[in-house]
């Protein structure tokens, strides 16, 4: 029989959370034994997609080799997690292999359920079906805009949690911008498909996103869930109150439902909603005190951004060292998670919110309004971010997101 492989802390996912939590770990202790487990050659700037699929970053920049991000002091576990058994600080890999720890943090990511949309799997990428959450199809996204120039647009949006919940719209504005500057978007009818009951789910956003609504002149479907698409007959079919609508389009940009993965559904790590059950203050399971969540497996209440998980990495490694040293979990996390709401290309308006949806803006009013359309929210989306990210947040440097100590959050939220 093999023997377990041990390790001071176990990280389940080399995506931005899991990546991230490795290396401020390491900046704060750089002794540590830390396994990342992750099967994947390939890391992704996932919010780059959104500009891909408007033509103004091409999909190679938002790709580069796992190995290139993976910090060099881990011990990188080039295969999948398979089962948790927690009452024995073990975790099981697909081969089989055991490792176990003192502290587990589990950042593996959401999964697509792109299945639970009949038809769509064998229509993605064919018969004007696109969808900028896969870096393989966003590219088609743009040349799906660029060479439409009448007919029927439809974007659609599925129920909660879903990653980055601005992006359908980010999609349809860039979308709608590039028709107006191409002079079609009158030939064009769009429509938003949005399964929830509201435009953006933090009203002081929503007066600014009407104005691009009514601009664009987009038809706003509420309460409208697609279920079914037909890629050779064009025809997408929504379940709404009323019962089931089909539509026939020319476009559809496709947000698949998003779920927990399924390995983490199936353990005992799991809350009701299959997310990994933690804290939502200190990101610490509500269970195992040993074990963390980051980033968008977890079960907090906050919107599932990257902005999300680069502010959750460092509370988990100080937490996460905290209980490696016998102590409680001294920081706690506001909710903080921000989206970038693209609404034509050069303008964005950043929103930035926590927990409750409050207001959590990172610069002062005067030079950014996050409520309004802005010049330099978009530079700091298309020049600024991306550069963070490889070169901050997946590097363990903390700008604008260390730690301070805990806030009077628990009687707020």
């Amino acid at each position: 029989m093999t023997t377990a492989r041990h390790h001071d802390i176990v990280i389940v996912g080399g995506g931005a959370a899991g990546i991230a939590t490795a290396s401020s770990l390491l900046r704060r202790r750089p002794s540590l034994d830390i396994a990342v487990i992750e099967p994947s050659e390939d890391h992704f700037y996932q919010p780059g997609w959104t500009m891909v699929g408007a033509g103004v970053f091409q999909a190679p920049v938002t790709r580069r080799a796992m190995a290139s991000v993976m910090p060099k002091a881990v011990t990188w576990v080039r295969q999948a997690a398979a089962t948790f058994q927690p009452d024995h600080n073990q975790v099981t890999l697909a081969d089989g292999a055991t490792l176990t720890y003192q502290v587990l943090v589990v950042a593996p990511g959401i999964r697509l359920a792109w299945e639970k949309i009949a038809g769509l799997e064998e229509t993605l990428g064919s018969n004007g079906v696109t969808s900028n959450y896969r870096y393989d199809l966003a590219p088609y996204t743009w040349e799906l805009v660029q060479g439409l120039k009448s007919g029927r647009a439809i974007f659609s949006q599925p129920p909660m949690p879903i990653k980055c919940a601005g992006a359908p719209q980010k999609a349809m504005y860039l979308s709608c911008d590039a028709w107006e500057e191409a002079g079609v978007l009158g030939n064009i009818d769009v429509e938003f498909r949005n399964a929830g009951a509201v435009l953006f789910g933090v009203a002081d956003y929503v007066p600014a996103l009407m104005e691009y609504v009514e601009r664009y002149g987009i038809q706003l479907k509420l309460g409208s869930n697609l279920v079914a698409v037909d890629g050779p007959s064009r025809t997408a079919t929504f379940a709404t109150a009323e019962g089931e609508v089909q539509r026939t389009f020319d476009m559809l940009h496709v947000v698949p439902p998003q779920v927990a993965p399924q390995f983490v559904a199936d353990s005992p790590l799991a809350a009701e909603s299959g997310f990994v059950d933690v804290d939502q203050f200190t990101l610490q399971h509500v269970r195992y005190p040993n074990v963390f969540g980051a980033g968008d497996a977890g079960s907090m209440p906050n919107a599932k951004t990257a902005a999300a998980a680069r502010k959750q990495a460092p509370l988990v490694a100080v937490n996460a060292l905290a209980v490696l040293d016998g102590k409680a979990p001294p920081i706690d996390y506001d909710g903080y998670g921000s989206c970038p709401l693209t609404v034509e290309r050069g303008k964005i308006i950043l929103a930035e919110f926590g927990y409750g949806g409050k207001l959590l803006p990172s610069f002062p009013e005067w030079l950014i309004d996050g409520t309004r359309p802005a010049r330099l929210s978009w530079l700091l989306k298309s020049e600024v971010l991306p550069w963070v990210y490889w070169n901050g947040m997946l590097k363990g440097h903390e700008w604008l997101v260390r730690p301070k100590p805990r806030l009077t959050l628990r009687d707020a939220a």
